[in-house]
């Protein structure tokens, strides 16, 4: 079992940098993928999906076909050496977007699945 730094960043009760068990991880890594606009980080500019885009944009089957792809792909792309896509699931409503990903933890085989959701607004 590894330690990785949680995320986001934060300290812990022993005011040390606050870590995390390697599945949490994972979940992390995914959010950080789905969450983060290409282009965003300096040194791998490709990273990311751009799906925060996606709150205000008009919703229809086709648009979320194409973007569980897209993000299916982007999943494959940067985190093979941690997970296995089972599913991706994409909707949008009333200035919410919210993403269901089913996956396979390489390191233990164990099905794991992570839902997050961005509101836009206060």
């Amino acid at each position: 079992m590894s330690t990785h730094l949680d995320f986001p960043f934060h300290v812990d009760a022993h005011g040390r940098s606050a870590t995390t068990t390697d599945e949490d991880h994972v979940r992390d890594m995914v959010e950080q993928l789905l969450f983060t606009i290409p282009g965003e980080r300096v040194n791998r500019p490709d990273f990311g999906t751009g799906v925060l885009r996606l709150v205000f944009a008009p919703n229809s089957p086709e648009l979320a076909g194409a973007v569980e792809y897209t993000l299916q792909a982007a999943l494959q792309q940067w985190l093979p050496d941690d997970l296995r896509v089972e599913r991706v699931d994409v909707r949008a409503e009333e200035g919410a977007l919210l993403v269901s990903v089913a996956y396979v933890l390489v390191l233990t085989g164990e099905l794991n699945s992570v839902t997050v959701e961005r509101r836009t607004g206060p």
